[in-house]
């Protein structure tokens, strides 16, 4: 008999990068009025984990969230690893702008997993997550202890099975890969039961075609669905001066930045601007859940939810097929 899936009702949520601090500072202050903000413009699906900030974004979610009835929200959280204050530590190197004084310790055993959550329900602050994702168990990790594929045994015999018994038992209502990559997604519908992932680099206007041609089409035969995580690569589609998540992220190709400023060109041609374009773009997909965007302004929230309901001229997506700028097959928001 086939398993009734649990699906995130929400389109649009809140990602909790940038109040994790990744990339620069943001204050406690700016941080609550970012969580308010967003909570007032209607948003109910949060993610976070506990690797954003070393503990930071999850202190800052919980401190909103544990106000708020739990049947009023949906929280999705990470394991694979669990953080341990030490005196000597590398938080300042992950995390600079972190205050968190955590070691990062991965562990994709059942025990392992279980610690994770219970960790991240105390330093939340909350009773319940809703949706768990396996983090960054891909081969894009160059700080994992073994390479992934070596490691991935031990969260097929733990993580994984661990994560059907806490939702069949209710504890959660979905588990799924969160990553950067589509191989471990794609692995682990073939290895177990998963029901809903996080493509944390994997569809967006610039980069979506292995996505269109191999990861939908398995997801959509195991009844799967996902969360888009970088709708706007980082807040490249929507003009900031960084794509995507390396360290090197501000040196950007002089072909994707000539590919990006086409695409606006288009836009502004037919009225429209990029990011309201990139947001919905990503959202269209039959399998997509929801799309995670991560803010760290109150401002940021309010224009990237509001541009799920703006008007995007259906002749923006036929020059940008016409002229071979997205995929001949990738979904059009309202077609």
């Amino acid at each position: 008999m086939a398993r009734d899936r649990y699906r995130i009702p929400h389109p649009f949520g809140l990602g909790g990068v940038p109040l994790g601090n990744q990339f620069t500072i943001t204050t406690d202050a700016q941080a609550d009025a970012t969580m308010e903000t967003a909570w007032e413009a209607g948003v109910r699906y949060y993610d976070v984990s506990p690797f954003y900030g070393l503990g930071l974004a999850e202190r800052r979610f919980g401190r909103f969230l544990h106000r708020q009835p739990t049947d009023s929200y949906v929280l999705s959280t990470k394991v694979g690893r669990l953080l341990k204050a030490a005196r000597e530590h590398e938080g300042q190197t992950i995390f600079p702008h972190s205050p968190s004084p955590n070691v990062e310790v991965y562990d994709y055993t059942a025990d392992g997993v279980k610690r994770s959550i219970e960790d991240s329900l105390q330093r939340m602050g909350v009773s319940s997550v809703d949706v768990v994702f396996v983090h960054d168990l891909s081969p894009d990790n160059g700080a994992l202890p073994a390479p992934w594929n070596e490691l991935w045994p031990q969260a097929v015999e733990g993580a994984f099975p661990a994560l059907c018994e806490l939702r069949d038992q209710g504890v959660i209502k979905a588990w799924g890969m969160g990553v950067n990559r589509p191989e471990p997604i794609l692995k682990c519908m073939e290895d177990s039961d998963p029901d809903l992932h996080l493509m944390a680099s994997q569809y967006h206007l610039l980069d979506h075609d292995d996505a269109v041609e191999n990861v939908f089409p398995k997801l959509r035969e195991k009844d799967n669905g996902v969360v888009i995580g970088t709708a706007l690569g980082n807040g490249f589609l929507a003009g900031k001066a960084q794509y995507m998540y390396a360290d090197d992220n501000t040196v950007i190709a002089p072909e994707v930045l000539t590919r990006r400023d086409r695409m606006r060109e288009i836009a502004h041609a037919h009225g429209s601007d990029l990011m309201t374009a990139a947001i919905q773009f990503a959202a269209a997909p039959d399998v997509v859940n929801s799309v995670a965007i991560g803010c760290g302004r109150p401002d940021e929230v309010i224009d990237d939810r509001l541009a799920l309901g703006k008007a995007v001229a259906p002749g923006f997506w036929d020059d940008l097929r016409a002229e071979g700028l997205i995929h001949a097959d990738a979904p059009i928001p309202g077609r």
